[in-house]
């Protein structure tokens, strides 16, 4: 008898571990923030691959945080804060928070980021009320943060050596 309720007890624990693991989300798939943009119509590339975690609302508010603040040099250089935060829906971003471009020495917040539906091969990004026309492809790989120094304050030698960029730059925004 004894024999009996060990047997039934290995049993019903066996099958209830068996069940739970049923439940449990397999962590391979689980979308991360990288699968998620191009569900939106947007390329996976627009954040570093720094990503360590993020939450995404029904509302489409979602909150990134990445391992550290970064520097990526696209079309321009790109500061991404170490929390970035804003609304997403199918082909935008709005309401952003932590990402900052840099013209002309200085670091301006990008408020928006869209691009067009039906996909073309461009996307806009909104700082403040100026909207700035990129190539996509730029964003369609996931980029590893630039070595140095990050931040809005830090390279200051490196911008003192950029005065011929910034005057090919003047050019081309008088021109745009």
């Amino acid at each position: 008898m004894a024999f009996h309720h060990l047997f039934l007890s290995i049993f019903f624990f066996s099958l209830t571990t068996t069940t739970l693991s049923l439940f449990e989300p397999d962590p391979d798939s689980i979308p991360t923030v990288y699968d998620l943009l191009p569900k939106y119509g947007l390329p996976s590339g627009l954040l570093p691959d720094s990503v360590i975690d993020f939450t995404l609302s029904d509302d489409g508010r979602f909150v990134v945080h990445l391992a550290k603040s970064c520097d990526i040099e696209f079309d321009y250089l790109v500061h991404y804060d170490d929390t970035i935060s804003g609304r997403i829906s199918y082909g935008s971003i709005t309401e952003l928070e932590g990402i900052q471009v840099k013209r002309f020495f200085i670091w301006f917040d990008v408020d928006e980021i869209k691009v067009d539906l039906p996909p073309t091969d461009s996307i806009y990004f909104k700082v403040g009320f100026i909207n700035k026309k990129l190539d996509i492809d730029q964003f369609k790989s996931i980029h590893s943060c630039d070595n140095g120094v990050s931040g809005s304050c830090g390279g200051s030698w490196k911008s003192f050596f950029e005065l011929r960029g910034m005057m090919d730059e003047a050019e081309i925004l008088i021109t745009e």
